[in-house]
Formats: C-alpha cells, sequence, structure tokens
C-alpha cells in the first residue's frame, strides 16, 4: 500500500511534467493563488460586516471558479481532475499503509462483568433529539438500567443526579448527551471510581468519535451494558473542572458566553466574529506551556490528548486518549495574510503547538471567559491545565467500528514502508 502511494503520487508529477510541461508549474501556480485567494475571501467575510462581507463572499466564490474556468481554456481541465483523483488514490493507500503498520491500538479493553445497577442520564433534546428518535430510553432500560430523562427531572444538575446515584448504590454511570454533560458525570464517575458509559447523543460528540464508537447509531453503544470492555483514558483538568475534550480561550471562548451562541451557532458567530478577530482579546492573554511562551495569541486551546497534526482548530480527532499529556494550540490570526499563512499549518510563525502536562493560560485581569468542553465558563486567573493520565474508566462495547484512527499522512514513514532499508522489518 505504502509504494501505491508513491506510484499514485509520482503518477501526478509525470503527468503534471509529461503532458503539460512549463504550463504544469503553471497549473500548480495558478491553484495555488486561487486557494490563498478563497483563503483570504473567507477570512474578510468573517471580519468584515455590510458590504464589504458580501464583496468578499464574491471573492471567496470568484476565486474557485475562475481557476477551473483557466484550466477549462486550456484544456486541461482533464489532467487536473486526473491529478487530483490519483491524489486522492495516493492519500487513501497512504493512510491504509499507515493504519495498517501503526502502533498498536489504546486498549483492547479489559474482561468485564455487566453491571448490576447501571445509571443513565438521557437528554432529550440533545443532538435535534437523538434520545427519542433512537429510543434510547426503552432499549436502555430493557437491558436493566435505571434512566432518568433531564426534563422529567427538572433540574440541569446532571452531576448531583449523577451522585445521588452513587449513594443510591449505581456501579456504572452513564450519559446519552452532548459533550458538556458527559463531562460533568464523568468527574464524578472518575471521583468513585466508576465505569462511565458514553452514548453519543449530543450534535458533534467528538470523545465518542475519538473512542471509536457509532456516532451515526447510539443505541448501539448500550451493547456495553452486556458485552462490553473497560478501558482507562485520561482526562483534563482546567482548575478543579474535568474536560474529556479542551478547553478553549480567546475567539471561540467568547462566541460560546453569547446567550444566543447555542440557539445559532452560525448565526452568532457571523455577528460577533467582525469585533473578536480584528480587536483581539482585551486584555491580551499570555501562555505558558512548559518551555514554551507565547504573548496575546487570539485563540488557545488546550486539549486531553492532542489533536491531529494537520488539524489547526481542533475540530478533528485525537489519535490516542491514552499519552498523558495536553496538546496545546495558540493561533494568531490578525489579516487575511496571517488567515493564508495557517494554511502551511506547524510551519506558520501564526501557530504555536507542543504538548505538555501543565500550561497556564493568564492575563491582566481578575477573570477570562472560557469554554470548556463547549460549554461557558468564567474562570479566575491564572487558570491551569493539567492532565490526568488513565483517571476514567470507560465501559465500551466489545466491538467499536472506529477503534483505530486515521493517522496523519507521514510521507517520511511512508517511504521507509516502502522502502526499507536491507530485509528486515521497517
Amino acid at each position: 500500500m505504502a509504494r501505491a502511494a508513491f506510484a499514485a503520487a509520482a503518477a501526478v508529477v509525470g503527468l503534471l511534467v509529461g503532458v503539460a510541461g512549463l504550463r504544469g508549474i503553471g497549473l500548480l501556480a495558478v491553484g495555488a493563488v486561487g486557494a490563498a485567494t478563497g483563503v483570504a475571501g473567507l477570512w474578510w467575510f468573517l471580519a468584515r460586516r455590510g458590504l464589504r462581507r458580501l464583496a468578499a463572499a464574491a471573492v471567496t466564490i470568484a476565486a474557485p471558479v475562475t481557476v477551473v474556468t483557466l484550466y477549462v481554456r486550456a484544456g486541461l481541465l482533464w489532467l487536473v481532475l486526473t491529478c487530483g483523483a490519483l491524489s486522492i488514490a495516493a492519500a487513501a493507500a497512504g493512510g491504509a499503509a499507515l493504519r495498517r503498520t501503526g502502533r498498536a491500538e489504546d486498549a483492547r479493553g479489559s474482561e468485564v462483568s455487566p453491571p448490576r445497577h447501571p445509571f443513565l442520564i438521557m437528554n432529550p433534546r440533545s443532538g435535534g433529539g437523538k434520545v427519542q428518535r433512537c429510543d434510547l430510553a426503552r432499549k436502555a432500560r430493557a437491558l436493566g438500567a435505571e434512566v432518568v430523562l433531564l426534563d422529567e427531572a427538572g433540574t440541569a444538575d446532571v452531576a448531583g443526579l449523577a451522585r445521588r446515584a452513587v449513594r443510591a448504590g449505581a456501579d456504572l454511570l452513564g450519559v446519552a448527551g452532548g459533550d458538556g454533560t458527559q463531562a460533568a458525570v464523568a468527574a464524578v464517575a472518575v471521583d468513585n471510581d466508576l465505569p462511565f458509559l458514553v452514548i453519543p447523543a449530543g450534535t458533534r460528540n467528538h470523545f465518542a468519535m475519538d473512542l471509536g464508537l457509532d456516532r451515526a447509531d447510539p443505541a448501539s453503544c448500550l451493547d456495553a451494558l452486556t458485552n462490553g470492555v473497560e478501558i482507562r483514558t485520561d482526562v483534563g483538568l482546567v482548575d478543579d473542572r474535568m474536560f474529556v475534550n479542551n478547553a478553549s480561550f480567546g475567539v471561540y471562548a467568547a462566541l460560546v458566553q453569547s446567550p444566543a451562541y447555542r440557539d445559532d451557532k452560525a448565526g452568532t458567530a457571523l455577528e460577533l466574529l467582525p469585533d473578536l478577530l480584528t480587536a483581539g482579546h482585551d486584555p491580551p492573554l499570555r501562555l505558558r506551556a512548559g518551555q514554551t511562551l507565547v504573548s496575546g495569541p487570539q485563540a488557545i486551546l488546550v486539549s486531553n490528548n492532542p489533536y491531529a497534526v494537520n488539524d489547526v482548530i481542533g475540530t478533528g480527532r485525537r489519535e490516542r486518549l491514552t499519552d498523558g499529556v495536553l496538546g496545546v494550540l495558540a493561533v494568531s490570526a490578525n489579516s487575511a495574510t496571517d488567515a493564508v499563512r495557517l494554511m502551511r499549518g506547524g510551519r506558520s510563525k501564526g501557530l504555536t503547538r507542543c504538548t505538555t502536562d501543565d500550561a497556564v493560560v493568564d492575563a491582566d485581569t481578575p477573570w477570562i471567559p472560557a469554554g470548556v468542553d463547549g460549554e461557558p465558563a468564567r474562570l479566575s486567573t491564572p487558570v491551569r491545565c493539567r492532565i490526568q493520565p488513565g483517571a476514567l474508566r470507560v465501559r465500551v462495547p466489545r466491538n467499536r467500528p472506529g477503534r483505530r484512527p486515521r493517522p496523519p499522512l507521514d510521507w517520511r514513514r511512508l517511504g521507509r514502508l516502502a522502502f526499507p532499508a536491507g530485509r528486515g522489518r521497517p
């Protein structure tokens, strides 16, 4: 598979040089300029209002349309499409090779007995009503679980519900809801050394995705009650509050502070981003992560284990949840030029990436807004983030569709796989 990836990549280069000649270089240059213009237009769209936003939208749309038009007029559209297909094939083959030869999975799970008194909290409003649509409450009760629906409980204190269940004898806690609700109950599970069951009934469910759970079929996670295994994952702490995904500061944290954000995320973001992106955080944030110091970033993301290396905003997935380190991203993008440079990922001066077991976010103000697993918070400065390795016992189904995450495409490692030195294993 590694050799197939190199063969497809070589075919792209061969086509560009052999068929298009010097025009192939121009072809690449036109595509690069078009992509940069599109990113700049998108930045202007987010950072401006009114007519300037409409003009930026026009630029964002016109850039790729212009590139395709130029390719068509040059009679090279077929070449672009062919090279695109070969590039996709190269990435697919390379990804398959890296998955098959990568590091062993975090854990296949240890054998455990089914719980005697599982207690599950379900939020019928999460994920557009997944709890009712997938009939999760009835199915869980049929498996012997005690189920509390938040609407029926008449309280938003999910941690309090979980603590009362523990006092009543619950030997497993679980949540069908979003990441914020899951983190609150998971903290109670950690405090009482109980297993925790994740049922992805929220909108995004990043934690469930990184556990390899089937987010399209939340009911399949109930198999963990009768045919489950247990794995241990790390959790993060921001001061004394636990998170399973991340804690954010700066632009994103300011967004989740808005009362309108939960009901209209896109509209609220478009309304607030012009001020946040052009004015930045006031007062400026400061970050210390191990030996790394960053002054004045617009956004800081501290995650429970690092996100993939090509993910500059923390919306992708983490390869593992057991490395015992925080992933830290600090982003500075104050102009369209900075936004284009961020396309270069780890090579961009506007992006700081590191791992550490301890990070501190500070500012010249008594408190700063934060987002903790997507939930708004006000935290006293300085804010300390820490990792707690192996603290959470997670009960998962024995069969999980996505246990092995897709690794980043590392061409150096692919080269060692495709062309190993001698006859030894790469």
